[in-house]
């Protein structure tokens, strides 16, 4: 097939660039840049201009929408709070725009979103995909994204939400931040330690996407996370026992978080459960579904 993926320079489109090349798809990349692609085909992008490079939405059968700036990469100013939105929603609904003038339309179109469309309040119910968005600027984010890709129902396209909690992987992202401190003997949990991670092994992730994919009954959200969340304290301990380092440090207190984060504390010192009761009745099976194994296998010296 020939599938195009956005956000191709990002942690999971390159995770699963590798696995649909080798599994025999023709794969094309959306960039604001030119870049040479081992196996897939890059063309450029720009939402600032509504820009799509020719060709690239030829004969697509399926796309991936994984663009969108870092969350967690830069202090949430007012401008970067910008950046993160018109990244996910204008680019959105460029694509939108370019896929209604189409007559040959993909079948499927898998947009990334996120966990943070309940919020980050921390709360004893385990969300699921019927409840309503949450409160503060990432629900707010998170539920503009996924409206813009309302006009691809209405073109007849089948659209799919993967809401994505924290993913676990060896090329970058929120594991790999939490161990290097570690690796130098002053990690430790961050507040009290008791909120939730809602994670997921970068191969299951790839995997469930590639799963959404070709099974023509799945449609609309899931909560793209393991079974077994666990708490930060829980984590942060679990990546200590695989780099084999002590914590001998007291917790982070939230007001420094708070301090040094601001508003995007809320990330590290909130959370709660999300269900993923959804994926496992669409029949996908996890290869990881316990947090230590799956730390183990991405952080543990060989």
């Amino acid at each position: 097939m020939i599938i195009l993926i956005t956000g191709g320079n990002g942690l999971v489109a390159s995770h699963l660039t590798a696995s649909l090349s080798s599994k025999g798809h023709n794969v094309r990349l959306l960039s604001r840049s030119k870049f040479q692609h081992l196996s897939a085909e890059v063309f450029e992008w720009d939402i600032n201009n509504d820009y799509i490079e020719e060709g690239a939405l030829d004969d697509v059968e399926v796309v991936f929408h994984l663009a969108g700036a870092g969350i967690a990469d830069e202090k949430w100013t007012e401008e970067r709070k910008k950046v993160i939105l018109d990244s996910r929603v204008e680019s959105t609904k460029l694509l939108c725009r370019k896929l209604a003038e189409m007559n040959k339309k993909p079948r499927v179109f898998v947009g990334a979103s996120a966990m943070g469309f309940y919020g980050y309040e921390d709360f004893s119910h385990w969300s699921k995909e019927g409840d309503p968005s949450g409160k503060g600027y990432l629900a707010d984010i998170t539920s503009a994204w996924e409206e813009a890709a309302d006009p691809i129902k209405e073109m007849g396209i089948r659209l799919v939400h993967a809401r994505i909690g924290m993913v676990l992987s060896d090329r970058g992202g929120a594991l790999i931040k939490m161990a290097e401190p570690i690796r130098w003997l002053v990690g430790a949990p961050l507040g009290s330690g008791k909120q939730i991670c809602n994670w997921i092994h970068v191969e299951d992730l790839v995997e469930m996407l590639i799963f959404f994919m070709n099974n023509e009954k799945i449609e609309g959200p899931y909560n793209a996370v393991a079974s077994n969340p666990v708490t930060n304290a829980q984590l942060t301990k679990m990546i200590a026992r695989s780099i084999r380092r002590p914590l001998w440090l007291p917790n982070v207190p939230a007001f420094v978080l708070k301090i040094i984060l601001g508003e995007m504390a809320e990330i590290v010192l909130e959370g709660h459960h999300l269900s993923n009761q959804k994926v496992l009745d669409s029949g996908f099976q996890f290869k990881y579904d316990n947090a230590q194994k799956a730390v183990e296998d991405i952080l543990a010296p060989d």
